[in-house]
Formats: structure tokens, C-alpha cells, sequence
């Protein structure tokens, strides 16, 4: 096994100084990590003399800093984040349709997060009341403050930068609902698809919602679904990442559904571990293997215990587990095989 090569400033002095100071951070379990962020920040002052490079990665730290704290104590809660326009009307169906939403998913035992302004973000806010929301506002000289749902909340938490409000939008969530909006909102409607196509998120339902009459998300799924496959830009697969709905009930239903029996993901080594709710029969793994052999790279979906790695993490140790080789590549059948997998033992 190749070693790690070791990661330093190139100067003794100033190693000898920054593993000093991990040291003295009180992370016992993760002194390395500590060592290797202050070595690249040291790294920085060394190489960079640009102060605009250097603002920005500061201020970009900062932020991941702060938001980290403030989720830390809420790990342990199912999410969803919802998108959509900050410019809907609160007498538009979206508005209502959102409020309403909001309130039963608190009622299924999950939390809501928005951006924290007006409009959509506002209504979903409001229907989850502040105990049950998160706020993730973004600086802009225009149209977005905190909503008066979220104001003052020490759950709110202002960004510089998009990207970091966008990573920990995906990052701290379970579940996404998108209502219609502007760019933003399809920003980070696309954004999230290829996250999750590239399995640079975990899976979760990307839920798309509008009023009935609506054809605001048919006619951009409708072009998805014809002109992308068609060039040869995704899979027909990967539309499987996608569940479009026009009533709320139907939207709070998938998301529980998705995670009926499947709980949570973990990668160890060349292993997929898929953590579930209960355990599965020897049928229903059968079934599992017999539609899905062609996302392994090698051998077969089997039930296992947890895993050295995630016994030394202490993750989730009481869970029933299926392991496999999944070749990390083909997510949209891997969606499909999750949805497929909740629907068993019913």
C-alpha cells in the first residue's frame, strides 16, 4: 500500500510550529487534519502575495467555519431544503403550496432549510416556524435580506459566497423540494443534479413541485428528457434522478418513501455500504442482485455488519447493511435501485 506523502511547508521551523499548535487544538481524533489546515494556510502566506487571493480564501474559510458550528448540534435531524423564487407573490399557489408543505414535513420529524429571503424561501420558513428552520441567506445588494420567519434566528447564517451557501445547502440536507423560479432557482435545481450524478453528494429525491395547472416543470422536463439523451449528453437513466409532482402530498410522500428502508451511505475503500432501517430478506437481496448486477464492478449485493472503518467512527452500529462493489458510476440506476429496494417487504 502506498503511503501518504507527508504534507508540509517545506521549512522546519515552521512545521515544528504548526504541529505544536494542532496539538493544542483539543481535536485529539483529528490533530492530522488540524496540522494540514494550518500548514496550508502557512503555505499560503509563503506562496501568495495577492491580497485579493488571499481575502477571498479567508473570508470563504470563515464562512465554512461558522455554518459548521451552527449545524453541528443538528446532525442527527433528518432535512429538507427547498428552492424557488424569491420573487413569488404570497398569493400565489407556489407561496401557499410551500407554507403548507412545510408544515406536514415538520410534522414527519424533518427540518427545513431555505435561503432565508423572501418569496418561496419565505413561505417555507413560515410553515415550518423558527424552531424548525434553517436560514441560508446570501449578501446581495439587492432583494435578499433575512425573512421576518428567520431574522435574528442563531440558526441564519449569512454568506459572501454562493459556493459555500450552495455546499452546505446539499451538504446539511436529506431531501430537495424545487418549486418554479428564475435563474437561482434552476441553478440550484442543475446544480444538484450533477452532484448527484457524479456521486459528489449523497443520494436523495430531487422532488419538483407546482400547481396542477402548471406547465412550468413539464416543458423543462419534457426538453431534458428529449434533446439531452439524444446528443448523447446523459443517460435515460439519469432522469431517475428527478420526481416531478403537482400536489404537496405527493411530495412529502416520496421523500419519506425514499427513505423507508434505505438510511444512509457510506464508501469504505472500493465498498459501497448502504445503511437501512430494517434488514432485508435473502428473496429481497435476490431481487436486488437479479435487477441490478450491472452497476457492479465485481461479486454481488450482500448483507454485512458494520465495517472496521465504520466501527472506529462508531456510525450508525446497530443498522442492518448491504454491501457492494458499485462501480460509482452509473447513479441514475443507482437511484432506481434505491427506490426499488424502499418498495420491498411491503
Amino acid at each position: 500500500m502506498k503511503s501518504k506523502k507527508e504534507y508540509k511547508t517545506g521549512r522546519e521551523d515552521l512545521d515544528k510550529i504548526v504541529a505544536d499548535l494542532a496539538r493544542l487544538s483539543l481535536s485529539a481524533n483529528n490533530t492530522d487534519l488540524i496540522e494540514e489546515m494550518l500548514t496550508t494556510v502557512v503555505k499560503l502566506g509563503l506562496e501568495n502575495d495577492e491580497r485579493g487571493d488571499l481575502k477571498l480564501i479567508n473570508m470563504a474559510l470563515k464562512e465554512l467555519r461558522y455554518a459548521s458550528k451552527i449545524f453541528i448540534p443538528y446532525r442527527d435531524q433528518r432535512k429538507v431544503v427547498i428552492f424557488g423564487s424569491a420573487r413569488s407573490r404570497k398569493d400565489s399557489d407556489e407561496f401557499k403550496m410551500t407554507v403548507k408543505l412545510s408544515e406536514l414535513i415538520v410534522k414527519k420529524g424533518f427540518k427545513v432549510i431555505t435561503g432565508g429571503g423572501p418569496g418561496i424561501m419565505e413561505a417555507g420558513n413560515k410553515g415550518a416556524g423558527r424552531k424548525e428552520s434553517f436560514s441560508l441567506n446570501i449578501k446581495l445588494p439587492f432583494e435578499q435580506q433575512f425573512n421576518p420567519y428567520t431574522a435574528g434566528d442563531e440558526k441564519s447564517v449569512s454568506f459572501k459566497y454562493f459556493f459555500n451557501r450552495k455546499l452546505f445547502f446539499l451538504k446539511e440536507s436529506d431531501a430537495t423540494v424545487i418549486f418554479p423560479g428564475g435563474f437561482g432557482t434552476l441553478d440550484e435545481c442543475f446544480e444538484s443534479l450533477t452532484l448527484i450524478q457524479t456521486g459528489k453528494t449523497k443520494p436523495r429525491p430531487i422532488v419538483l413541485i407546482d400547481s396542477p395547472d402548471s406547465e412550468y416543470w413539464s416543458r423543462l422536463i419534457d426538453f431534458v428528457a428529449e434533446k439531452l439523451p439524444e446528443r448523447g449528453f446523459i443517460s435515460n437513466n439519469d432522469l431517475s434522478l428527478l420526481i416531478r409532482v403537482n400536489s404537496i402530498e405527493q411530495a412529502v410522500d416520496e421523500i419519506l418513501q425514499f427513505f423507508r428502508i434505505y438510511h444512509s451511505i457510506r464508501y469504505v475503500g472500493d465498498k459501497t455500504v448502504l445503511r437501512l432501517n430494517k434488514p432485508l430478506s435473502s428473496e429481497d437481496i435476490n431481487k436486488l442482485n437479479m435487477k441490478y448486477c450491472s452497476i457492479l464492478r465485481s461479486g454481488k449485493i450482500e448483507s454485512t455488519d458494520s465495517l472496521p472503518a465504520e466501527q472506529e467512527d462508531e456510525e450508525f452500529l446497530d443498522l442492518p447493511r448491504l454491501v457492494m462493489d458499485f462501480n460509482r458510476h452509473d447513479f441514475g440506476i443507482f437511484h432506481e435501485m434505491l427506490r426499488f429496494l424502499n418498495t420491498l417487504g411491503e
